[in-house]
């Protein structure tokens, strides 16, 4: 049965379990698409996560086919799972016939995000007609109605906030109160950035609702490498010389990568993270391994 998310991480936390989440990305080819639905899907779900989110691609590019694939892993796998919807090149009309089209097919829980500009990079423009901030969008969802509404924060601040990480927090505050009711964290490899970040929101800002970390299995140092220059997170010494270490040896990477975010989420769950947010990168063997080292499968 396809539930708002929010209620999941209630009974989750209620029960004293961690929630697991995973996300994926739009395959490109049909034979990603074969590959998304014949193994990965099902080799993750063997580890029982409690939903998943399907990202938008930079400048909104894939908006029909993120919708098409919410639809199928719920039709097919009975997986509640989240849309990502942002505020680029969309117009309010734009945005409302979306979400009509997405509540038609039983969607019920957004991810409302400001969102990358076209081609992922570039100053960001609001459309005319539509929202500059993703405050914007998280109350239009609020006042519509009928959706769970999720929403993202950056544990080292977002890298477009000169300003610095606080007054980013501020605006996730901000975010929060206009009626979002779950963040889900960028990825990040130091959990002290976490917790600062945890501990800002609750105790001087007020925040209540969960704060679910994201993690990422590293796979490759190049791909890690260039993540990481595009979200902002850094890449602690030790870390990073690990894997300069290993190179472009990316079965070693993926092993070092599993060993590292085992030891990262037995952490936030022993210092009372809600659960843990998965970036898959639609590859399924990294995350199941994880899960499976701390006994959650």
């Amino acid at each position: 049965m396809i539930r708002f998310i929010h209620d999941l991480h209630v009974e989750a936390a209620a029960a004293g379990k961690p929630s697991i989440s995973i996300e994926f990305f739009p395959p490109k080819t049909e034979d990603g698409d074969r590959a998304l639905f014949e193994r990965t899907l099902p080799e993750l779900m063997t580890i029982r996560p409690g939903y998943c989110s399907v990202t938008y691609g930079a400048g909104g590019s894939t908006r029909d086919k993120t919708l098409a694939i919410v639809d199928r892993i719920q039709r097919e796998f009975d997986l509640t799972t989240m849309m990502h919807l942002t505020c680029v090149n969309a117009t309010e009309a734009e945005l409302r016939q979306v979400l009509d089209q997405a509540e038609a097919r039983g969607v019920k829980n957004i991810l409302a995000l400001r969102g990358d500009p076209p081609g992922g990079n570039g100053p960001w423009v609001k459309t005319e007609g539509g929202f500059e901030y993703s405050s914007q969008l998280v109350a239009y969802l609020k006042q519509r109605g009928g959706f769970n509404i999720g929403t993202a924060g950056f544990p080292e601040g977002h890298i477009a906030q000169t300003a610095g990480k606080h007054v980013d927090w501020g605006f996730l505050a901000e975010k929060i109160r206009a009626g979002a009711d779950f963040v889900v964290t960028q990825l990040f490899f130091d959990n002290a950035d976490y917790y600062e970040f945890r501990d800002y929101l609750t105790k001087k800002l007020g925040v209540d609702v969960p704060l679910i970390p994201g993690l990422l299995p590293v796979q490759s140092r190049n791909q890690t490498k260039r993540f990481t220059q595009m979200c902002g997170a850094r890449l602690p010494d030790p870390f990073l010389s690990r894997l300069e270490a290993l190179g472009d040896d990316d079965a070693a990477v993926t092993d070092y990568g599993i060993e590292y975010c085992s030891r990262q989420m037995e952490d936030l769950l022993k210092q009372g993270a809600p659960g843990v947010h998965f970036y898959t990168l639609n590859k399924p063997g990294s995350t199941v391994r994880v899960v499976r080292n701390l006994g959650l499968a």
